[in-house]
C-alpha cells in the first residue's frame, strides 16, 4: 500500500514537472525588455514582471532602462530588445511626430501587447505654494530632454490653464529621474508624472512635502484647449500614489502607461504566449506596487490605447471572451491610421529627398493633419 502511494506521488509530481516544462516554454527562456529610469514606475512594474515571469516560466529577463523616448524605441526597432514598455511617445513614433518627425524615423509599425489605465498630474512641492495651474505660472517646471511623452502631457496641462513654457521657468533635465528628484533637490517647484515614482515618496518625507496641482473635471474650457495640444487624455479622480489617499484624491488625467509594445512583425505566438502569461502570473505581481493591480486583464487588454494591438493579443483576449466587435472596430480603424500614415511619410520622402529638420517636421504635420482629416 506505502509503495502503491508512493509511485502514485512519484507519477504525479513527473506530471507536475513536464507541465512546468511546457508551461515554461511557452516563453522564450531569455528576453529583453526597455523601460524608464531605474526608479520609475514603467521601470518598477517592468522589474516586477520579470520577477513573476522568471518564477512561473523560469524566464530570463533583461531590463534595459533608458531617460529618453529614443533610448527606450532604438533597441525595440532594431531588434535588439524584444518588448519595449512606453508611454505616450508609442503614440507619437506611430504618428512620426516630435522625435519621430526626423527622416530616419516616421510611423513606426507597432503593436499593443497590453497597457495598464493609468494617471499623470502635476505634483509640487508643498512650500511652493501652488493651489492651482494658473499658480504654476512663473513658477521653476522640471521637464525632461528628449521625451516627448512626458513634455507633452506637461505642455497640455500648462495648455489647460492658458499657459506655455513661455509663462513658467522651465528646467530642462537629462532624465526623468532627475527631473523627479529635482523637486527634493529643490531645483525645481512642480513637474509632470505618475504618482507612484519613487521620488516622489521622497518628496512627501521631505521638509518641502508634496501638494498635487487640482485638474477640474468640469472645466470644459481648459479640457477643449488641452486637447488641442494632445487629444488622449480623459479626468480621473486618483487616490493611489505619494501624497494620495481615499482621503486625500486628487484630479489628473488618466490614460495608458505602462504600454507593452512589440514591432508589428513580431511572431503571433509569441506574443500570444506573452499577454497569456502576463495574465496568468498576475497574482504573482499584483501587489508589487501601489498601482500594478491594474495590469488585470480585462483592463490592460482592451482599447481604447496609444496603438493598435497585435494579433497575438487579440487572439487571447477574444479566447477569455473579453474582445468585443466594437473593440474590433476600433483596432480597425487605428490600423487603417497607421498604415495611411505611414504611407504618406513614404511618399512625402519620395517625392522631396532633400527635405530635412523643421522643414521636414512641419511639412510632414501638415501632411499629417490632411490624412487625418480624410480618414
Amino acid at each position: 500500500m506505502k509503495r502503491t502511494h508512493l509511485a502514485t506521488g512519484l507519477i504525479s509530481t513527473v506530471f507536475a514537472v513536464l507541465a512546468n516544462t511546457a508551461s515554461a516554454a511557452e516563453l522564450p527562456s531569455t528576453m529583453t525588455w526597455t523601460a524608464y529610469d531605474v526608479g520609475s514606475q514603467g521601470h518598477s512594474e517592468a522589474s516586477a514582471i520579470a520577477d513573476a515571469f522568471g518564477k512561473a516560466y523560469n524566464t530570463r529577463i533583461r531590463i534595459q532602462p533608458a531617460g529618453s523616448a529614443i533610448g527606450r524605441l532604438q533597441p525595440l526597432v532594431s531588434g535588439r530588445a524584444d518588448y519595449a514598455y512606453l508611454a505616450t511617445e508609442s503614440f507619437f513614433a506611430t504618428e512620426g511626430i516630435y522625435d519621430f518627425s526626423e527622416r530616419r524615423w516616421g510611423p513606426q509599425d507597432l503593436r499593443a501587447v497590453a497597457g495598464r489605465p493609468s494617471t499623470f498630474g502635476v505634483p509640487s512641492a508643498a512650500d511652493a505654494n501652488i493651489h492651482t495651474l494658473e499658480d504654476l505660472r512663473g513658477q521653476r517646471v522640471a521637464y525632461v530632454a528628449g521625451n516627448p511623452s512626458v513634455n507633452v502631457k506637461c505642455d497640455a496641462i500648462l495648455a489647460f490653464a492658458g499657459l506655455s513654457r513661455d509663462d513658467v521657468e522651465a528646467v530642462m533635465f537629462p532624465t526623468h529621474g532627475a527631473a523627479m528628484s529635482s523637486l527634493v533637490e529643490d531645483r525645481a517647484d512642480a513637474t509632470c508624472t505618475t504618482t507612484t515614482a519613487s521620488q516622489l515618496y521622497e518628496l512627501e518625507e521631505s521638509s518641502r512635502g508634496i501638494r498635487w496641482v487640482d485638474i477640474p473635471a468640469d472645466d470644459e474650457e481648459g479640457w477643449a484647449r488641452m486637447n488641442q495640444v494632445a487629444p488622449v487624455f480623459q479626468s480621473f479622480r486618483e487616490t493611489i500614489g505619494a501624497g494620495l489617499s481615499e482621503e486625500s484624491p486628487a484630479n489628473m488625467l488618466a490614460y495608458r502607461y505602462p504600454i507593452i509594445v512589440a514591432m508589428a512583425d513580431r511572431d503571433e505566438e509569441e506574443v500570444y504566449q506573452f499577454i497569456k502569461s502576463l495574465d496568468e502570473s498576475y497574482d504573482l505581481y499584483r501587489d508589487a506596487t501601489a498601482a500594478i493591480h491594474r495590469w488585470a486583464i480585462e483592463d490592460s487588454g482592451v482599447p481604447p490605447i496609444d496603438i493598435p494591438f497585435h494579433p497575438g493579443a487579440i487572439r487571447y483576449m477574444q479566447e477569455k471572451g473579453l474582445w468585443s466587435e466594437k473593440m474590433q472596430t476600433w483596432n480597425d480603424n487605428r490600423l487603417a491610421r497607421l498604415e495611411a500614415l505611414k504611407q504618406a511619410w513614404d511618399s512625402l520622402l519620395n517625392a522631396e529627398p532633400d527635405l530635412e529638420g523643421d522643414a521636414l517636421a512641419e511639412r510632414w504635420e501638415a501632411r499629417r493633419q490632411e490624412v487625418i482629416g480624410a480618414l
